[in-house]
């Protein structure tokens, strides 16, 4: 910040650093980079295939008489609350780092730039880094019931609107409340908010779950008639939060063709009475929360004595497990974890497999195998939180790595078996505890574990070469690298590998699932293809894995 003039005359010059930083990632010498317009095509393909896959799965519902129909509405006002209670959750933690623990904060309250002015570059950073992803895959999904409803092209724009002022009411509460915990909470605990809101988070997204008792909408025996149930489906969430505003304005859209004029107005006035309230939150409580986040965590150290030379797998597994729980952002992340992996189970456990019209051993080998592509994905976006981010993190002290006698390949295998370790045994525990709860045997059992440790072990490789190729040394934190243009790449690429090792292993284990579920016997034939399969499947995670990190060791000598 250079003059007081500029601030005061043009409110938009706080966004120009994150304006250029965007053009240059994307648009560089103001034209359209090959990587750039290969992430647009990837996320067009993911765009579309989204779509597709809605629109075939709402209309498989809407055919199903006025049940179905009941029931795909049911789902759209489930996918509107949890949508905003992540954005929620994801808007709180970012805004911890981006309001108080940011690098130029020291810089912007030493010019003359107003707390209101502060926050609504914060606010609109924070909605583009959080929201982003969540906005534009949200489209698909909810543009497939206006097409399965014939909805028109005034559904469309209702949507957008509605979608868009869902994220920014929820950027609003967790900024506002994110300034509030800061206020309340010692100096010491600042990064320790982290804990706090993922138990809240937790919390919400349990009470979520339990308010809408989706495993009661399969099992219309639970109530004492078929009127009761429907009444049941058709009760409508809360009328005080956000999300029972958009599903009252674009479900009732979608049943009777009119406008709750009501619930627009509610969207469109709710962000900005929040907005206002952030700005005077801001105003009122920012600079003592911001002076108590520069307060000193203390302490001292005792070094070892001579003699101490721990091995390098050693050493880099000891200071990867010191950064971790040193920083409460990272390590809390364990909760929301912990409850993605109990919501997880628990859907399984709830599954009326009884009552489908498919035999009970054949559905449960396939929700087997599609296990497969949720725990990958699962696997995949916890190595886009934690491994992706973590050579970044490094700072300056990557120097010190690059001037020790520690070989950079040695490093990056190093770090890799130190994130392995704890991902292979989530992943085993997921598929083993759904495979118990469907009570899975035979090849299906085999299949599914050693699918899913491939997709495992190639993510985790494909995050550590991605996170390197575009490692940031001067990011603020691991959550502001959640929006980089390596994450996007990182994401896509690795979602299109799952994609086409899925079906590679359903084409080539068919043959052998078909004949184990008929006789209990093994096909050779079919064996031979699910060896196959199998083995090329590894090839493609193992050459994925290969050329990224073979890559991303280059851009780290250079």
């Amino acid at each position: 910040m250079t003059c007081s003039a500029d601030c005061r005359q043009e409110p938009l010059l706080l966004f120009r650093p994150f304006f250029f930083s965007v053009r240059n990632r994307f648009f560089r010498d103001k034209r359209i980079s090959l990587r750039t317009a290969a992430v647009l095509a990837l996320g067009a393909g993911l765009f579309i295939a989204l779509y597709l896959v809605s629109l075939r799965m709402i209309g498989y519902f809407h055919s199903q008489s006025e049940l179905g129909i009941i029931l795909s509405l049911k789902i759209f006002q489930m996918a509107w609350m949890i949508m905003f209670a992540m954005l929620i959750f994801s808007s709180m933690v970012s805004a911890v780092s981006s309001l108080y623990l940011s690098s130029d904060n020291e810089i912007l309250c030493n010019a003359p730039v107003r707390p209101e002015q502060l926050f609504q570059m914060r606010f609109g950073t924070s909605l583009l880094y959080t929201s982003w992803m969540m906005l534009i895959f949200s489209l698909p999904i909810f543009g497939a019931y206006g097409t399965i409803f014939h909805a028109g092209w005034l559904y469309q724009l209702l949507m957008a609107m509605t979608v868009v002022s869902t994220a920014l009411t929820a950027s609003g509460i967790g900024l506002g409340a994110t300034i509030l915990l800061v206020r309340l909470f010692p100096a010491k605990q600042t990064k320790d908010i982290a804990v706090y809101l993922s138990l809240l988070f937790g919390i919400l997204l349990y009470l979520v779950i339990r308010l809408l008792k989706p495993e009661d909408l399969a099992d219309p025996e639970k109530f004492p008639d078929f009127v009761d149930y429907l009444s049941s489906l058709q009760t409508p969430g809360s009328a005080l939060l956000p999300p029972s505003w958009a599903n009252q304005l674009l479900g009732g859209y979608l049943q009777y063709q009119q406008v709750d004029w009501l619930a627009a107005g509610l969207l469109l006035l709710t962000p900005l009475v929040l907005f206002w309230a952030g700005e005077w939150l801001m105003g009122r409580f920012f600079f003592d929360g911001f002076s108590k986040a520069q307060e000193s965590f203390g302490g001292w150290r005792a070094f070892g004595g001579k003699g101490y030379q721990p091995s390098p797998l050693r050493w880099i597994f000891h200071k990867e497990a010191k950064l971790f729980l040193r920083d409460s952002a990272e390590w809390s992340q364990l909760f929301l974890v912990g409850a993605l992996i109990v919501v997880y189970l628990y859907n399984f456990k709830a599954l009326p497999l009884e009552r489908s019209p498919m035999p009970t051993e054949y559905l449960a080998n396939l929700l087997a195998f599609a296990n497969i592509g949720l725990a990958g994905f699962l696997a995949t976006s916890l190595a886009a939180r934690f491994v992706y981010p973590s050579i970044g993190a490094e700072g300056p002290a990557f120097l010190v790595i690059r001037s020790s006698p520690l070989p950079l390949p040695q490093y990056l295998l190093c770090k890799y078996l130190f994130y392995c370790i704890p991902f292979t045994a989530v992943t085993l525990f997921l598929i083993i505890a759904s495979n118990a709860l469907l009570q899975i045997s035979g090849p299906m059992w085999w299949v599914s574990i050693g699918v899913s440790l491939v997709i495992t072990w190639s993510a985790l490789a494909l995050a550590l070469g991605f996170g390197a190729i575009y490692a940031d040394f001067k990011i603020e934190s691991r959550t502001a690298a959640q929006g980089s243009f390596g994450m996007m790449l990182f994401m896509f690429v690795s979602l299109a590998m799952e994609l086409l090792m899925l079906v590679i292993g359903f084409w080539g284990n068919y043959r052998l699932l078909r004949f184990w579920l008929r006789g209990g016997q093994i096909d050779p034939f079919g064996a031979l293809l699910s060896a196959g399969s199998l083995a090329l499947i590894l090839l493609i995670g193992s050459l994925a894995a290969f050329f990224c990190l073979k890559k991303g060791l280059s851009s780290l000598e250079q």
